[in-house]
């Protein structure tokens, strides 16, 4: 790869743009079997950060699988099934009874490496693309050339009816960094690892069965929120009058 100064500069322009336009809030911890990840939730999606913040400390994700691993594409996890699940049990079901609003920010946020984003069923089964209430995946995915991102977009085009198009700095940031530009505007994506993409590396890269699912159980220990909202102040009360029981005496 062909690198100058100016360049080096220009690419790293490019890259930092598209990553800090999100604000973070708020932080959750995964201790997996693997090592530990440290996410971050992006404040421009409130639903999907809230929710996932509720389920966290509902302790929802504590001992339940990294059930999903493509290498070169994303690890998923989240499946309330995979707690007690057998070995070789088939993964992908378990969830709760309820979904959350779809909330796409393209073109600032997208499907880049090392981000994460919800799960959620098929087109055909749920139009609205809405996420699924729990399960998550996380970004590793490739670095693709001008060639194969061409293609991606004609994909998208069909899949979206052409309302998503990947912009000049979404391509530099697949061109250098990858990740999975045809999910893009379909998937929520709601927060990035900050911490233990050498984890997610080292899980992408397992031996899986026919399913996709981990030979050897990879397993959230836990999962802590370690930074969250900021908590509304309590409200102050206003002071009230005692009632005062008067005597009322008959006028003369």
């Amino acid at each position: 790869m062909r690198r100058t100064l100016i360049s080096l500069i220009s690419l790293v322009t490019l890259i930092a743009l598209p990553v800090s336009a999100q604000t973070k809030s708020t932080e959750v911890l995964f201790e997996t079997t693997a090592g530990n990840i440290r996410i971050a939730l992006y404040d421009e999606t409130p639903q999907t950060r809230d929710n996932f913040l509720k389920i966290t400390k509902m302790g929802v994700y504590d001992s339940l699988l990294i059930h999903r691993v493509i290498k070169d594409f994303m690890i998923q996890s989240g499946d309330t099934n995979s707690k007690h699940a057998k070995p070789g049990q088939l993964l992908g079901t378990g969830d709760f009874d309820y979904t959350t609003e779809a909330e796409f920010r393209l073109p600032q946020i997208f499907h880049r490496r090392g981000v994460v984003a919800m799960a959620r069923e098929s087109d055909k089964m749920n139009p609205e693309r809405r996420s699924s209430a729990c399960q998550f995946y996380i970004v590793w995915g490739k670095i693709l050339k001008d060639q194969q991102l061409a293609k991606i977009q004609e994909k998208l085009d069909s899949a979206t009816q052409g309302t998503v198009k990947l912009t000049p700095e979404m391509i530099e940031v697949y061109k250098t960094i990858g990740g999975t530009p045809h999910l893009d505007g379909q998937y929520t994506v709601f927060g990035e690892v900050v911490e233990g993409m050498d984890v997610v590396d080292k899980i992408q890269q397992v031996q899986t069965d026919k399913n996709d699912r981990p030979i050897e159980d990879i397993r959230i220990l836990k999962a802590t929120v370690t930074k969250d909202l900021p908590q509304p102040e309590p409200q102050k009360k206003t002071p009230t009058k005692k009632a005062v029981n008067r005597k009322r005496l008959p006028r003369k």
